[in-house]
């Protein structure tokens, strides 16, 4: 038994249609595309999503919902929390024990944020000012 031996199961292969080849094909003249129109024409191509000139689906749906994937931190106001420039070190877990966090970044602002520069740990706290 060898490659070029093998053959399919016999009965599980059709002879392909071969189109355009005369009328004693079965197959001839118009070549199975109908008698006139855009379909029978040469280069026709259908745009994605038509359906015959009515109102695609994707028009009639209304349009819903996006996630940016950008993560915007979430600011804590230094002046309103004065537990926070009494923390020796500012990580994310001390900030936890202080204020409520819902974000995975976070942005000190206020006017004394920018003495707590030195302090913070913690890659994914930001302070606004230079």
């Amino acid at each position: 038994m060898a490659l070029e031996n093998l053959k399919p199961a016999c009965g599980s292969t059709h002879k392909t249609k071969r189109v355009g080849r005369g009328p004693a094909s079965g197959y001839g003249k118009t070549s199975t595309r109908g008698q006139k129109g855009q379909k029978s024409r040469t280069g026709y191509k259908q745009k994605r999503g038509f359906e015959g000139g009515q109102q695609p689906i994707q028009r009639r749906l209304p349009k819903i919902g996006f996630k940016s994937r950008v993560v915007k931190p979430q600011a804590i106001n230094v002046d309103k929390f004065s537990a926070i420039l009494e923390l020796d070190e500012i990580t994310m877990e001390n900030l936890a024990k202080v204020v409520k966090l819902r974000a995975e970044k976070v942005k000190l602002i206020g006017t004394k944020a920018k003495e707590l520069k030195d302090k913070i740990k913690d890659s994914n706290i930001t302070t606004s000012g230079k």
